[in-house]
């Protein structure tokens, strides 16, 4: 752009203002096809219409996003989502924790079966169905279809698009059954507690067998007494025992002492029922000798009978010749006359032996029948449970001394945890149940109170001062007895093979819960120093497992000694 100024006849010196014409100026100047110009515009365009398009993006998303409205057309119709009512076929209840969480239940599921008579080119058809199912070759479903036989499932429990494909076929003589299956989600979990039913939904074991009428007849789930998250930890530290002491089993239970409610019972092995057989629960079905924790019946009978008393010291200074057959000797003895606590504490064969005689034969026999030695617990409410071994006839000294202390009478783990908890939570027994109990049930009185308060200062001491002390988790009170019994092997006991238990109770001032850990035939190892015997292996297992659950069953750590960790605990509980 060039600028053209008229002449000017005057001159200015420097610093003079120079006055410039505005109009001659504009006039001068050429502004067609000026680049600057339109480069401005260009600009101003692009900017307002990035803000016009920012501004509908931002307003768009939060419409959207934010406050969930979505514009319609207007020609577009509001129509209502469509009601689908769904029908099934489930013949079988669900069945659920004490927490409402399912641990079984059933889905709808197609059984697809073949009337062979009906299917004319067999080889065609077989070749047709392998295309379908990855874990059915074309010889296994041509050997179906090619059987004598009126009906035959090819395959069960296919799902509904198979269903609509294989239809889809044309295929004359394929017959499509609605069914259920029944889903165990938890697995392994409640392998012997719910047992399983088969692939065509007949009861095998477990709940499933023993409560089948009531599954079947009522669509309202069953409530069991058993908790997932505590069943879980106890089965985690029963496997990881049975790992570490190399045991051939193991089985815990935890009962709810004041109803009989059972919170957690696991038998090791176990099974996954979705698709394994069931196999032998140890906690209902193996009957064996118990051995020392015998004693706990043996000692609460004395004191309950009168036949004996605290203060009462017994010989266990040499081995006790019963009869010319009956020789009893102690494991370790103390060779010193005990009292009744110190049988307890040292598991005294020869102590309990000598209480067991001074009872008597009748009313050994009377009590332990109260007990629930001598019969099945007939009202638990899973199918596989056995009788205890109850001696018959006349029993000879010899009978009453050894079953004093565990041996000459099989029982089954059920029956020494429903009896224990008799002993330790005022002295009624209450029959064992895996059903939630939505009130007080009743039990029969067998013991005194004052009998049951006396044997849990007993039983506490073996955890503080006997073989218990592994198990002697600091602020839950645990109390209990050792048991380890030599196990009969071909009609003979054979040595080193034990079965050993741990009876638990805590806490003892005010029990709450009783714990049977049961570990069959545990090896003896460098760790261990190589001892088998229950204080090494059933005592530990029942001690880690209580200080795990305790917390979970939300019980109050009472601890004795007023250190810094107590403090944070307790403030823990005022929050």
């Amino acid at each position: 752009m060039s600028i053209l100024f008229r002449k000017k006849e005057k001159f200015y010196l420097p610093g003079e203002e120079i006055k410039v014409n505005k109009s001659a100026y504009s006039k001068g100047c050429i502004e067609e096809n000026d680049p600057m110009i339109k480069c401005r515009f260009r600009m101003l365009l692009a900017i307002t219409t990035m803000i016009a398009l920012f501004f509908t993006i931002t307003v768009r998303t939060f419409l959207l996003c934010i406050s969930g409205y979505e514009p319609k057309s207007e020609t577009e119709e509001i129509k209502p989502l469509p009601q689908v009512e769904i029908k099934t076929n489930l013949k079988r209840a669900d069945v659920t924790d004490r927490n409402n969480t399912i641990i079984a239940t059933s889905i709808p599921t197609i059984h697809l079966g073949a009337h062979p008579h009906q299917i004319k080119n067999k080889e065609e058809v077989a070749l047709r169905l392998s295309e379908y199912f990855s874990d059915l070759s074309y010889e296994d479903i041509l050997s179906k279809l090619s059987k004598d036989a009126k009906f035959v499932y090819i395959k069960r429990n296919i799902s509904l698009a198979q269903k609509y494909d294989i239809y889809a076929l044309g295929i004359t003589g394929l017959n499509f059954d609605d069914n259920e299956k029944r889903i165990y989600p938890h697995e392994n979990l409640f392998a012997h507690v719910l047992g399983k039913v088969s692939v065509d939904n007949n009861a095998q074991s477990g709940i499933e067998r023993g409560l089948n009428k009531r599954l079947t007849t009522s669509e309202i789930p069953l409530q069991l007494s058993v908790d997932t998250g505590i069943q879980d930890t106890v089965r985690g530290k029963l496997y990881n025992a049975m790992k570490k002491y190399q045991a051939i089993g193991a089985t815990a239970i935890l009962m709810d002492v004041n109803t009989g409610e059972i919170i957690s019972m696991v038998s090791l092995p176990d099974f996954n029922p979705n698709n394994e057989a069931p196999n032998s629960n140890i906690a209902t079905q193996k009957v064996y000798e118990p051995g020392s924790v015998m004693k706990v019946f043996n000692t609460a009978i004395g004191l309950e009978s009168g036949k004996v008393n605290l203060k009462e010291k017994f010989d266990a200074t040499k081995p006790f010749v019963v009869s010319k057959y009956d020789t009893i000797k102690d494991y370790r003895g103390e060779n010193r006359w005990l009292d009744l606590q110190e049988i307890l504490v040292h598991s005294s064969n020869i102590g309990s032996a000598r209480v067991a005689l001074r009872i008597g034969r009748d009313i050994q026999k009377t009590y332990l029948k109260n007990f629930g030695f001598s019969e099945k617990i007939e009202n638990f409410e899973i199918a596989e449970k056995e009788k205890p071994l109850f001696p018959q006839g006349k029993w000879q000294d010899g009978t009453v001394a050894t079953v004093g202390y565990g041996h000459g009478i099989s029982v089954t783990p059920l029956h020494l945890v429903s009896a224990f908890s008799a002993v330790v939570n005022g002295g009624t027994y209450y029959n064992p149940t895996l059903i939630k109990q939505q009130r007080q049930p009743q039990g029969r009185k067998i013991l005194t109170t004052e009998t049951s308060e006396k044997m849990r200062k007993l039983l506490r001491a073996v955890v503080t001062k006997g073989s218990g002390k592994n198990a002697n988790v600091i602020g839950y009170e645990v109390a209990g007895k050792t048991g380890t019994a030599t196990k009969i092997i071909n009609g003979k006991y054979a040595s080193g093979v034990n079965c050993n238990s741990f009876l638990a109770t805590f806490p003892a001032s005010n029990p709450k819960y009783a714990l049977l850990v049961v570990i069959d035939e545990p090896k003896a190892s460098e760790e261990t120093k190589w001892f088998a015997t229950s204080g090494w292996n059933a005592v530990p297992t029942a001690g880690e497992i209580i200080a795990t659950i305790a917390p979970q069953l939300n019980l109050r750590a009472n601890y004795d000694i007023d250190d810094k960790r107590m403090k944070m605990i307790e403030a823990s509980y005022n929050l």
